[in-house]
């Protein structure tokens, strides 16, 4: 059932006012902040001095129908390198659903973004759009088409969600209280503000122009394969890296990694990964139903990857739910059956590179995207999964990558990646 817009404001309000009012008290609320960007460089504060800068295009491919010759699958890439080059990796940001490259250019408030703070401490930068987006041109074919194995768009857009959708997932999660840690959400600019996270504060008014529309693609399996063959076709191009991905661009990492195993260093899944069944944010007292949202029938993405023993479909995994919630979580996830015929089956191919999932502390993401590393160690793929409140990070929701914080978070990813692929 869905709940009136205002009824739901009118549930969270109470509690709403009550961290405003510590906010704007000057009170910490969340005592345990951390500094990590104490000894990097802060692009905000200092310049960086650029050896190169540039763009190109990966992995398009031609076909013929009623108009001509015409391109499918093309990715825009581009790219800037520091003078000074202190890592052995170079960093390539892939954005997430309805967004482009620009959500690792700036913060919401206008401040330097990801890309700035990993070339200001000395990493190459590669930053992409999606297929099918942005700078990366989606074109339909008109009637019949050849060579028919390239895959293209037929009808290629659905719009970007309402500003009302991206009140309640991203903005203000605060005021509509769908998931028991939202009214912990204090990062989006203007927090405590009237009228902040809606249609009218200028912050939110630029982000929700910056919305583009996706690729119509229901059953996600092309346009994971799409993102899959261009990643694999920049990491041809340019060599080892490490992937940073966000939200529905996670599943691309692993599929890049899946196909490009031994260029992958390390992937950094931001509030991302698929989950067998998605989990339905309902509000209080039950907070989630099972199932309410297509999920992901390999078990960590919707398009295919490689297991051992070989999985030819994906209905030759036996995936079961577990019987209680792991302690301090709400929902049971998904896992293989160790009972099921061969045991539990092993992904190779992503145990070859380290791997970081983080969420925000107040995002719905907290409260189930254990269940995507669950998945992984199962699988033998080893990984850290973190919420950012414990590492001294408060009050992200979602799109952590452009709130106020951001570079806190950069840096302490960035500090994970020197002392776990680089000590």
């Amino acid at each position: 059932m869905t709940l009136p817009r205002q009824f739901l404001k009118g549930l969270a309000w109470a509690g709403y006012l009550i961290a405003i009012f510590c906010t704007l008290l000057g009170k910490d609320v969340y005592a345990d902040d951390t500094d990590w960007l104490k000894g990097f460089n802060d692009l905000n504060q200092t310049g960086v001095d650029l050896a190169r800068q540039g763009y190109f295009y990966v992995n398009g491919q031609y076909y013929r129908d009623e108009d001509g010759t015409c391109m499918s699958g093309q990715q825009y890439v581009e790219y800037q390198i520091p003078k000074e080059v202190k890592h052995p990796y170079l960093v390539v940001m892939i954005h997430g659903g309805s967004q482009t490259a620009a959500n690792w250019m700036t913060t919401l408030d206008g401040d330097e973004g990801w890309r700035s703070f990993f070339l200001a401490n000395g990493y190459i930068v590669y930053l992409v759009d999606q297929v099918g987006r942005g700078r990366s041109p989606a074109y339909n074919p008109l009637g019949s088409y050849t060579p028919t194995e390239v895959v293209t768009y037929g009808m290629p857009y659905v719009t970007s969600a309402a500003a009302e959708v991206r009140e309640v997932q991203w903005s203000i999660p605060e005021q509509f209280m769908l998931w028991p840690n939202a009214d912990l959400h204090t990062q989006w600019p203007g927090f405590g503000t009237p009228g902040a996270g809606e249609p009218g504060d200028p912050v939110f008014d630029e982000f929700f122009a910056s919305q583009i529309q996706s690729r119509l693609d229901p059953p996600g399996i092309d346009s994971q394969r799409d993102a899959q063959n261009a990643g694999a076709a920049l990491l041809d191009k340019i060599g080892p890296a490490i992937l940073i991905t966000h939200s529905q661009s996670g599943a691309h990492g692993f599929l890049i990694s899946d196909a490009r195993p031994d260029l992958v260093k390390g992937v950094i899944t931001l509030e991302g990964g698929g989950i067998f069944k998605d989990y339905t944010a309902v509000g209080a007292p039950n907070w989630y139903e099972d199932g309410g949202r297509r999920g992901s029938p390999w078990g960590v993405t919707r398009a295919p990857i490689t297991y051992a023993p070989a999985v030819n479909d994906p209905t030759e995994l036996t995936i079961v739910q577990d019987s209680v919630a792991d302690p301090g979580k709400l929902v049971r996830c998904w896992l293989q059956d160790p009972a099921a015929p061969g045991g539990v089956r092993q992904m190779p191919n992503l145990q070859k590179m380290s791997h970081l999932l983080v969420v925000g502390e107040a995002s719905d993401r907290a409260n189930h995207n254990h269940c995507v590393a669950n998945y992984l160690t199962q699988a033998g793929v080893d990984n850290t999964w973190v919420n950012l409140a414990d590492v001294g990070i408060h009050g992200n929701g979602h799109m952590l990558i452009v709130e106020t914080n951001a570079l806190q978070i950069a840096a302490y990813v960035a500090s994970w990646l020197i002392e776990n692929m680089e000590n």
